[in-house]
């Protein structure tokens, strides 16, 4: 049984050694466009501020450990062509030779690519890039430009476009060296995945760590700055109200989300869903005859939205173990995401799970948004964090549906969110929160956990309705 692994971070590489497990005997080549098999992208912001002090620590495993494994890597190769009846895949070498590697089974782990917005400057002719001073951040060569230019340019400014979730931690992380930073938003509120008064939230604290943040800010072009002004780029952008806004800066980032990586599987004929990614079944199959694919090029299987597209860490890492167990026979499904996030601001951190309030209606619910605060542990007790918490049930059946988080970092927002998530995954109500038996002792928590007091008030507030 000859399994080929296309990709060699999240998806593909859980697979692979998913299916080594189950098969010692198997015979598993792992091919990958770069010389990086199975770095942590999302480490990615923590090397640049220098927290992580080596990229080589970036690796959850080495390439010796990977090869330990019973792997056999083919480091920039890059997959042209799945001949699908023949069960052939074309790969160019790293010699820029090409070659037809057989399988028996195959697994699509591609992944996706940044989003690179309409933004004058960035395409064309004329583009500016890395040597610029302009980047786009995903991958490990991303990565590596950028270092370039915070240890060759010695930027004093920054302008980062984009406030997610790595737009949020590369705002940290160039803060943390120095650096003058600016973030452009073009929504209302930064951290858009979370309702708007915890978006206040973390906009707040960046603000207090000297980042200047100007929401409902679209920017509409990079260019290199005119003579004798500061900077060595200019970010022209417009207000809401249509107010010119422009920034000088060193270096510019430009992280305004993914999108998925599926040519290679659309001209093999796979089918495609949500947000142009590749459509698989809960076991991972693309319709395609031994083929599967997981990670940020497929579907997310929602458990309480259905079909959506929802590219995270965690999901790549399931989908891709799910992928690999079936391509050798397995029968495992996928059980499904709830979208479960957490970020960490300065030193403060943010999460969610589920859906909130508009994402619940427009999925069919009646819900109910209840906010409340509690602290982290009992207030007696010296260091004691105050927690924002919004829960989300639906109103007629007291299901939850979601909840979002946002408190200082040490206050375990992570570990809380997970409740939550536990709960909606098992689909409890948020009456039946209460009736979790949760540690307690306090310095670490009270007779009744901070999540659940926040379940508590959405009862008491769905009741009065």
């Amino acid at each position: 049984m000859h399994l080929v692994m296309i990709g060699g971070s999240d998806a593909g590489i859980s697979a692979a050694l998913r299916a080594r497990e189950l098969d010692p005997a198997a015979d598993i080549t792992v091919v990958l466009a770069d010389a990086y098999p199975n770095f942590s992208i999302c480490g990615i912001p923590y090397y640049v501020s220098g927290e992580v002090t080596h990229w080589r620590n970036l690796a959850h495993r080495s390439l010796a450990d990977l090869e330990a494994a019973g792997m056999r890597l083919r480091l920039d190769t890059t997959a042209r062509r799945i001949d699908v009846p023949g069960r052939k895949l074309l790969v160019t070498t790293a010699e820029g030779g090409e070659e037809l590697l057989g399988y028996d089974k195959l697994v699509i782990g591609t992944g996706a690519v940044p989003v690179r917005p309409p933004i004058t400057g960035l395409s064309g002719p004329d583009a500016l890039g890395p040597g610029d001073g302009v980047h786009l951040l995903h991958s490990m060569g991303d990565t590596f430009a950028v270092m370039r230019t915070l240890e060759q340019a010695a930027p004093a400014r920054a302008v980062i476009v984009g406030a997610g979730y790595i737009g949020l931690e590369m705002a940290d992380a160039l803060a943390v060296r120095g650096l003058h930073v600016t973030q452009m938003e073009q929504l209302p509120e930064v951290l858009p995945t979370v309702d708007p008064g915890l978006g206040y939230l973390v906009h707040a604290e960046l603000a207090a760590r000297g980042v200047e943040v100007l929401t409902g800010t679209t920017v509409q072009a990079i260019s290199t700055a005119p003579p004798g002004g500061p900077g060595q780029l200019q970010v022209i952008a417009a207000a809401a109200d249509g107010t010119a806004v422009t920034r000088p800066a060193d270096m510019v980032v430009v992280v305004v989300g993914v999108r998925p990586e599926t040519a290679l599987a659309a001209d093999a004929g796979a089918t495609l869903g949500s947000k142009g990614a590749i459509a698989v079944d809960p076991m991972m199959r693309t319709g395609l005859p031994d083929i599967y694919a997981a990670g940020d090029c497929v579907i997310t299987h929602h458990r309480l939205l259905g079909q959506t597209y929802l590219p995270l860490g965690t999901t790549a890492h399931k989908q891709g173990r799910v992928a690999g167990e079936n391509a050798l026979g397995g029968n495992r499904v996928f059980a499904g995401s709830l979208g479960t996030q957490v970020v960490k601001i300065f030193d403060q951190a943010a999460a969610r799970t589920g859906l909130r309030d508009h994402e619940a209606q427009a999925a069919g619910f009646d819900p109910v948004t209840v906010g409340f605060e509690a602290d982290d542990h009992k207030a007696y007790y010296p260091g004691s964090h105050r927690i924002a918490v919004r829960v989300t049930g639906d109103r007629a059946t007291g299901q939850l549906l979601g909840m979002q988080l946002f408190g200082h970092k040490h206050a375990e927002i992570a570990k809380r969110i997970d409740i939550a998530a536990t709960a909606i995954f098992h689909h409890m109500t948020v009456d039946a929160l209460s009736d979790l038996d949760l540690s307690y002792t306090p310095p670490l928590g009270s007779p009744w956990e901070a999540v659940q007091m926040g379940a508590q008030a959405w009862v008491r507030a769905n009741q009065r309705h």
